[in-house]
């Protein structure tokens, strides 16, 4: 598997979860795929990632404002905006923003794919499933392919779960970020920061209202 970035593979999940059957409560027939919109659920959903400086100190952040939508023609688009990231240090976090990942031109990272509406033949109220995904993820205006695995949980008849089954490895040379880096570094004095940062994420989705 590549390392690239995140978060963004709940997309192509969900689109998976989108094509699964539609019988409300039992477990669907594979015959009928689940069909309608849907969104994020944003008070249930979190992404989180971690960064390693001085090749010892370990630290997790995150970002507040997530938003995604999956039609129900398949196509789905997943987003970050970047001038959410919370560090817990103000200053590294104007600094990243500003530095890193440069929001007055790159204000989001997206995620879009399409996939075949049979993908997922059924999937129950509490059942999980393990779905390997394909997307395009954009960052600072660079489009790279996603490939992981994602387990999908269909945790109400309107509601799904997507989550990493394990951390994304984010590589900051894929994305054009590694001069943005080396700033930061240099700003904070740091000896190091490392360029692979695991992200990992839970996300809900719910079907919208016809």
């Amino acid at each position: 598997m590549r390392r690239i970035p995140l978060v963004l593979t709940a997309c192509a999940a969900l689109m998976g979860v989108a094509s699964t059957t539609a019988s409300w409560g039992t477990a669907p027939s594979a015959s009928a795929p689940l069909a309608g919109d849907w969104a994020l659920e944003k008070p249930a959903s979190h992404l989180s990632f971690v960064t390693i400086k001085a090749g010892q100190v370990v630290e997790a952040h995150r970002f507040d404002t997530l938003s995604g939508t999956v039609g129900a023609d398949g196509k789905a688009r997943f987003a970050i905006a970047l001038g959410s990231v919370k560090t817990g240090v103000d200053i590294r976090d104007q600094r990243m923003r500003d530095i890193l990942f440069q929001i007055s031109q790159f204000p989001e990272a997206t995620v879009t794919t399409q996939l075949d509406p049979a993908k997922l033949a059924s999937l129950a109220v509490g059942q999980q499933v393990t779905l390997p995904v394909t997307a395009t993820l954009s960052l600072h205006g660079q489009d790279a392919p996603i490939e992981t695995d994602l387990a999908v949980t269909r945790i109400a008849a309107d509601k799904v779960q997507v989550a990493t089954i394990s951390p994304i490895i984010v590589d900051a040379g894929s994305f054009a970020l590694t001069e943005g880096l080396a700033k930061l570094q240099e700003l904070a004095g740091l000896p190091s920061i490392t360029e692979q940062v695991p992200v990992s994420f839970s996300l809900v989705f719910d079907k919208t209202a016809k």
